[in-house]
């Protein structure tokens, strides 16, 4: 006899707005045990530092997480001068102090070199794996971690506030990938100066934002924020299917002009293509090819309607 799944299938987006002081996967795991659901995860990992946007995946949710993870984050965070610590933010311990603090005509004048493509060492507490270990693992057991700088992309860098000569609040809108931490760490450098992020809030990530979070005081109220498995598509290709479509869909079976409402199909090498059915929901994920596109992940269960209950 086959084994039967703990838990319910519930399948949607749950924005959280995540709290200081807890893990990302202690947010997850709060959500799934919340909705007694099968399956949870979250589209991008914030800090226990930091506040703000968390998107976790239910159910059938979980497979559209690269397609979350992907988009541009926009963050709001304070850099905190005269101080390097061995992570980069406040959690870490002070390794080297510096007098000199940057005026706000030396920040204004070097924002521009951090715009657009630039390379960035991550820290060396990371997730990032060297020669098959964790490096934030190496590093507590005392080894030097090297970390070759990368590309990443900043489309916006700007300078909110400097509310005392210790402190400057930037907002900024980045690609897959960044380190605010790094991006802090830095700032100082270049400014002549050492400086740690002593504040960080995701404001969005995607198209996921703020306004679509749910506070983690009134978690309880959990279902009426629930999102369709489509929220997490918005930025992607999207076919809309006729009745004989959603038919051939669940097949498995390629798709033609004739299985689309508007008879057209995307440019051959768009992927991934959201494939709706008459309601809107996801069904299956697709790539374009000459004349038709073929199903790559199929979606098992429909959106539920927001407002479903959890637990």
């Amino acid at each position: 006899m086959a084994r039967r799944k703990k838990g319910k299938a519930v399948h949607g987006w749950l924005v959280l707005d995540k709290p200081a002081g807890m893990t990302s996967t202690q947010a997850v795991g709060t959500v799934r045990r919340l909705y007694d659901a099968r399956k949870a995860g979250h589209a991008g990992t914030l800090d226990p530092l930091a506040t703000g946007v968390l998107p976790i995946a239910l159910g059938e949710a979980t497979k559209t997480v690269p397609y979350a993870v992907d988009g541009s984050k926009h963050y709001c965070f304070t850099v905190r001068w005269g101080v390097a610590t061995n992570t980069d933010d406040a959690e870490g311990v002070a390794v080297a102090t510096s007098a000199a603090r940057p005026s706000r005509e030396a920040i204004d004048g070097l924002l521009a070199r951090f715009t657009g493509e630039i390379l960035q060492a991550p820290p060396v507490f990371s997730a990032i794996k060297v020669d098959g270990a964790r490096a934030y693992d190496l590093a507590r057991d005392g080894e030097v971690v090297e970390l070759e700088p990368r590309p990443v992309q900043i489309e916006a860098l700007t300078l909110i506030d400097q509310p005392a000569a210790d402190t400057a609040v930037f907002e900024a809108r980045c690609g897959k990938g960044t380190y605010v931490r790094a991006l802090a760490r830095d700032l100082a450098r270049a400014l002549g100066t050492l400086g740690h992020l002593s504040a960080l809030r995701r404001l969005a990530s995607g198209r996921f934002s703020l306004a679509d979070a749910l506070d983690w005081s009134e978690r309880a109220g959990a279902a009426q924020h629930l999102l369709p498995l489509a929220a997490a598509m918005r930025d992607c290709a999207c076919l809309n299917l006729n009745a004989q479509g959603v038919i051939e869909v669940s097949h498995g079976r390629p798709l033609t002009a004739a299985h689309v409402t508007d008879s057209t199909l995307p440019p051959p090498g768009t992927a991934p293509v959201a494939l709706l059915d008459t309601d809107g929901a996801l069904r299956a994920l697709g790539r374009a090819e000459p004349d038709r596109v073929v199903v790559i992940r199929g979606i098992v269960h429909p959106t539920p309607a927001r407002g479903s209950d959890p637990a």
